[in-house]
């Protein structure tokens, strides 16, 4: 699976079906290697996926992230293989363990992240050894398939391999990250975060953060939108103890969060500053960074300029 430098990150709630196939086809013609979406409330990942991968041709489709309380691993892994037989081994599967706040009131006990992940893969990797879509289950009985080690251990099955990313920010969360998975996908981070995971995950994993970028020169305007959209993740104490170890202090997150804490997690300018807030993270040791590319127009959808303008 080659992610190359750029991917870009979109939610597909509130785009009508038809409208997402048309868009994600453009990203596609734009180059980018891979598209990646969060499951919110709203649309469901795997169909979602199914949707994707079905309308093009190379661009390989990656959750951003499903969270490990929302799936029985079984289903987890039904999914998996199901996606990569149907692309041709295009899907790439994120892991996360989502916020406390999301995760309690539908009656699930929030436990320690990085032993329910651990706990989560395992059980994952231990259902494919007794699922395979290549196989009719009638006809041939239930008898269980070898799963190896692929590339940086990535879970191998007679298909192919199924590789994961696991949605990290603290370090021992990226740990795992490199023990267990191909690499880590962090959301709402920095350049120094993402150096900082680099020296943790080793040369070789995949390294994917998010970045938003908005192309506007209006410096009021980007920092209201930004404001707006960041408000629930500041309230989150994941993201919150994250950004605290980059620098920013509890003042950074009053009134909607601090013109240079907005000016971070949102970077915008002309085109060449936005191409640097992209590559900031590409030297940082990112080895393939998820552009977020927010519309000041119309904020629900990615801005096509600004990606191409990245492109080229």
């Amino acid at each position: 699976m080659d992610l190359t430098n750029y991917g870009v990150f979109l939610f597909t709630e509130g785009i009508p079906a038809a409208e997402l196939v048309r868009t994600v086809k453009q990203i596609e013609q734009l180059g980018y290697g891979a598209v990646w979406y969060p499951e919110a409330i709203g649309r469901e990942s795997f169909s979602t996926a199914a949707l994707i991968l079905t309308h093009t041709e190379k661009l390989i489709v990656a959750t951003g992230i499903i969270s490990v309380y929302d799936r029985d691993p079984l289903i987890a892994a039904m999914g998996q293989q199901t996606l990569n037989e149907l692309s041709g081994g295009r899907f790439l599967l994120g892991l996360g363990v989502s916020h406390s706040a999301f995760v309690e009131p539908r009656g699930h006990v929030y436990g320690a992240p990085v032993a329910i992940m651990r706990n989560y893969v395992a059980s994952l990797r231990q259902c494919h050894t007794h699922i395979s879509v290549a196989r009719n289950l009638a006809l041939e009985g239930d008898s269980p398939q070898t799963v190896e080690r692929g590339t940086q251990g990535a879970i191998t099955t007679e298909l192919g391999e199924m590789p994961i990313v696991l949605g990290a920010l603290g370090p021992r969360m990226n740990a795992l990250a490199a023990e267990i998975a191909q690499g880590s996908h962090p959301y709402n981070t920095t350049p120094m975060h993402t150096r900082r995971t680099r020296d943790i995950l080793g040369p070789d994993a995949w390294l994917c953060p998010m970045q938003r970028v908005c192309l506007t020169t209006d410096a009021t305007r980007a920092r209201a939108l930004g404001r707006r959209i960041l408000g629930i993740y500041l309230t989150l104490a994941n993201y919150r103890n994250a950004l605290l170890t980059c620098g920013y202090t509890e003042q950074d997150f009053e009134d909607g969060g601090s013109d240079a804490l907005i000016d971070q997690l949102l970077g915008w300018g002309d085109e060449q500053r936005i191409r640097e807030h992209v590559q900031a993270h590409l030297d940082a040791g990112a080895s393939h960074v998820c552009v977020q590319a927010i519309n000041p127009e119309d904020p629900q959808r990615p801005c096509l300029r600004a990606l191409n303008v990245i492109k080229e």
